[in-house]
């Protein structure tokens, strides 16, 4: 049985991916699953927001990099074998954190899959092997699998609850292998319309890849191997609400918050638009997240979720009441997502 995976996609960038895939990920933890944070982004941002320096320099050093995610592909671009077995980082809680949380047992609920710069040597190759899955070439679909593959086993290996990806913000083969590998997407939006127009790009390309997938399904050589189903289900959007630009007025901020649920669904959902419908009311906005402001800096220097900030780390007073203000917000995404992909979660302590 596969376990089920998430990705976190928009073509624009800046919108938040990296900051919702670092912050669930804990969140999950933190409500007692395991989880698999893949980055598949080559910018590498949540394998450096996760690791230390000292540890990243290990990961990449100069030469291969037999521990990351390319590492677990380049036989395949080698064409010297199929992928490698994955290595799984394990995340550690700081020890004030685990301080906080005395009756998880598992001080490793959470694993990484490295990413790495090098994964755009890969792009290349992704590209010659969408083409020639329909030419029923069994190294074609080892290729367009892999990245599925890679999750999958490090997720069963963890026994994993839960698969987080993290993408780039293009449309190019990476992308399409990473979309393929996932059973549901979640699309972070800024209220911009270069965010909009994300989207618009985002929706008849993700239903094109999916229709494209299901051809190339037909001409797998080999029926007995296991391959993505791709489903790619919008699970919904999330509106991270950054802080105004005083360049933006307050009327086009709104404007575009208002045209949220229409675009959604007229270009994610290929429904007919409801332009009368509020962000507050729609079924399908998962959350809407105020901006986070100063308490980045502080978890930045604490490395660590915002959440999870303390006195020590100079959350004081109105900061440490956000920082609690953010912990219940992320806690009712994460058990809203939970619920739409049907993992039960089980609370281990009490609601902070």
């Amino acid at each position: 049985m596969s376990i089920p995976t998430i990705a976190f996609f928009n073509t624009k960038g800046s919108v938040g991916k990296t900051f919702l895939v670092y912050h669930l990920a804990w969140m999950y933890t933190d409500l007692g699953m395991r989880v698999v944070v893949a980055d598949l982004d080559p910018q590498a941002d949540i394998t450096a927001a996760l690791l230390s320096e000292e540890r990243l320099e290990q990961l990449w050093p100069d030469g291969e990099h037999p521990l990351t995610i390319f590492g677990c592909v380049r036989p395949l671009k080698k064409r010297s074998g199929d992928i490698a077995a994955p290595h799984s980082e394990y995340v550690k809680m700081t020890p004030d954190e685990a301080e906080l949380f005395p009756e998880n047992e598992d001080p490793t609920p959470l694993v990484l899959l490295p990413g790495d710069i090098l994964l755009s040597g890969f792009e290349d190759q992704l590209s010659e092997a969408w083409l020639k899955c329909m030419g029923d070439d069994e190294h074609a679909f080892r290729v367009t699998s892999a990245f599925w593959k890679i999750m999958q086993d490090a997720a069963h290996a963890h026994e994993a609850d839960i698969i987080l990806t993290d993408l780039g913000s293009n449309l190019g083969a990476i992308n399409r292998s990473a979309m393929i590998a996932a059973d549901y997407v979640v699309v972070p939006l800024i209220p911009h319309i270069s965010s909009l127009q994300g989207l618009r790009n985002l929706g008849p390309t993700r239903r094109r890849w999916q229709a494209q997938w299901n051809e190339r399904l037909k001409h797998n050589p080999a029926e007995d191997s296991l391959l993505p189903s791709g489903a790619m289900h919008p699970l919904g959007y999330i509106v991270l609400h950054q802080a105004e630009r005083l360049y933006r007025p307050a009327k086009a901020f709104q404007r575009q918050i208002a045209r949220i649920p229409e675009v959604y669904r007229t270009y994610i959902l290929d429904e007919s638009g409801n332009s009368d419908i509020s962000v507050k009311d729609d079924p399908h906005c998962l959350c809407f997240l105020k901006n986070y402001g100063n308490l980045m800096p502080l978890a930045d220097e604490a490395r660590k979720p915002i959440f999870h900030l303390k006195p020590a780390d100079g959350a004081i007073g109105s900061y440490l009441n956000a920082a609690h203000w953010f912990y219940k917000n992320f806690e009712q995404l994460a058990l809203k997502i939970a619920e739409r992909v049907e993992i039960p979660v089980v609370l281990q302590r009490e609601i902070r």
